[in-house]
């Protein structure tokens, strides 16, 4: 007995050796699979390394001393109608490396249309069509070059660096469309006014570093909303349709006319009713407006392009720098659709600015009909970024999909905490040690898979060949335990019949084991 129990505690033992080895493995492997995989575009990628420039941290570090909640998301965008205050969630997605299905791009769909979410969806690419689709919106995902706008750059010994049309510059306004702004077009934003909530008639310098085209398609029938195209490249800006092609002047790369290449796109769906506190600090309906930015480039969020001090750093280069001159080409103080010098300052601060002014202005912050003690408290609006969009290695896919599948089971945090231990503790439940049954029993052991079973007495052999016949008895006979243990020895001996079989059930004879084995087949043929 004291060697059997030795020996559990030895499998046990073993048990959580392999477990805990199992862990340290999967956590290396990942490591070691990611070590390739550069994270860009993340708010909370913080490691001050080559790829630090491309990361969204100076983002959120500026909305979260700005006491605005800071959340992300890594599971499937399906799950945005089911937040809480959708009406009062900016969704921010930056640079999407896999592209949306059918049910997620109409999630985010009805995220903007009927619970008055916010999205502002940066992209270079076609990853974020079937989004843009639902909008009637189309990325072209090829690049634009412009000639009349792009901006100039240095490196890091301070020399000009060759012009390239791929680096655009934009006068973009914050709630007009371009293409009908009047003289109030060259008015530079003042960020006193922007302090206040005054957004109107003024713009301001947004640079990019790739963008591609985006274009509102006209065959859309939903009247129920405003479009406005807040930012577009110059007329004779092309579409690289070949990117071995960057001639501007090729017949292969065509324009797509004024305020056609689109830059950004704000497309705004007000009237929704939604539940929140009302100014009378009631419970009630109030009316919210769903709103969707579409911006041409991912790399507009990022800190190179975000930060003004980081740009500066990285080379980018102020309208007050001599080389635009050098170069022959005007800034967005100096272009005729740009903004004037006259009307205000005009320096570009960071795509930080416009984006803080252009976000704050599509939350609920203005809406009269929630109460105050909302609309004061900026911790009251969520900022989520979506970190869903990237891609993951094939060996650490199995793990983000598996945490994805269990927020899909519900978005409570202590429910998640409890549903991941639970597996745990059903991992540990199927691999834990079953008592120990009879040795001619079949047993579902997994920490016992590779033993032999200990082997059978042969002197039980006649006892054991004697005891399958009367079960086969008894159940030919559909009796229960109870009822064939009340038979007398005549009446079994009537069910059997066989005379050999008979034999074997009441006399004292000691058979061989040969013998055993000529009666096992009439055994199993008895009955049929």
């Amino acid at each position: 007995m004291a060697e059997t129990e030795a020996k559990k505690l030895s499998v046990e033992s073993w048990l959580k050796v392999g477990l805990m080895a199992s862990l340290v493995l999967s956590v290396a492997l990942i490591g070691l699979v990611s070590l390739n995989k550069q994270t860009v575009l993340s708010p909370y990628a913080t490691a001050d390394d080559e790829y630090s420039n491309q990361q969204l941290t100076s983002m959120r570090d500026d909305f979260a001393s700005a006491d605005f909640s800071i959340a992300n998301t890594m599971s499937t965008p399906m799950l945005v109608n089911d937040w809480q205050d959708p009406h009062r969630t900016m969704l921010v997605i930056a640079g999407p490396e896999k592209p949306f299905d059918a049910a997620e791009a109409s999630a985010v769909y009805d995220f903007v249309t009927k619970k008055g979410g916010k999205v502002i969806l940066a992209a270079n690419s076609t990853n974020a069509q079937l989004v843009a689709d639902q909008f009637g919106v189309k990325y072209f995902g090829d690049m634009v070059l412009d000639d009349q706008r792009y901006y100039e750059m240095t490196d890091e010994l301070d020399e000009v660096l060759p012009g390239d049309y791929r680096r655009l510059w934009a006068a973009a306004s914050l709630r007009a469309n371009v293409t009908e702004m009047g003289d109030e077009r060259l008015i530079p934003c003042a960020q006193g006014n922007l302090d206040i909530g005054v957004y109107d008639n003024c713009r301001l310098p947004v640079l990019f570093h790739r963008p591609t085209a985006i274009q509102v398609l006209d065959d859309q029938t939903d009247s129920n909303r405003d479009v406005n195209v807040l930012a577009a490249a110059s007329t004779s800006a092309v579409i690289v349709t070949d990117s071995s092609n960057l001639d501007i002047n090729s017949a292969n790369n065509p324009t797509l006319g004024e305020g056609k290449t689109g830059l950004i796109v704000r497309i705004d769906y007000p009237g929704i009713s939604v539940l929140d506190q009302t100014s009378n600090n009631d419970q009630g309906e109030v009316s919210v407006t769903g709103s969707i930015v579409f911006v041409a480039d991912h790399s507009a969020l990022a800190n190179h392009l975000w930060d003004k001090d980081i740009a500066e750093e990285v080379g980018y280069q102020q309208c007050s720098s001599p080389y635009y001159v050098q170069q022959g080409h005007n800034c967005w103080n100096s272009d005729s659709q740009g903004l004037s010098d006259a009307q205000g300052d005009t320096t570009w601060n960071g795509n930080g600015q416009y984006f803080q002014a252009l976000m704050q202005d599509m939350m609920e912050k203005d809406n009269e009909d929630i109460s105050t003690k909302i609309t004061r408290f900026n911790d009251n609006f969520f900022i989520v970024f979506d970190e869903s969009r990237h891609v993951a290695s094939p060996l650490s896919a199995p793990f983000t999909e598996a945490m994805g599948a269990i927020v899909l089971l519900t978005s409570d945090v202590v429910l998640k905490w409890l549903i991941i231990l639970n597996l745990f503790a059903l991992l540990a439940i199927a691999i834990m040690v079953v008592p120990e049954k009879e040795n001619w029993r079949h047993v579902f052991d997994l920490t016992r898979f590779r033993e032999r079973p200990t082997k059978v007495d042969a002197a039980q052999y006649q006892m054991r060949t004697r005891e399958a016949l009367l079960s086969k008895v008894r159940q030919f006979n559909d009796l229960t335990r109870d009822e064939f243990m009340r038979k007398s020895p005549a009446e079994i001996m009537q069910m059997v019949r066989d005379p050999r079989l008979v034999e074997l059930i009441s006399s004292n004879r000691i058979y061989s084991n040969d013998e055993l084995r000529e009666l096992i087949p009439h055994i199993r043929r008895w009955g049929n």
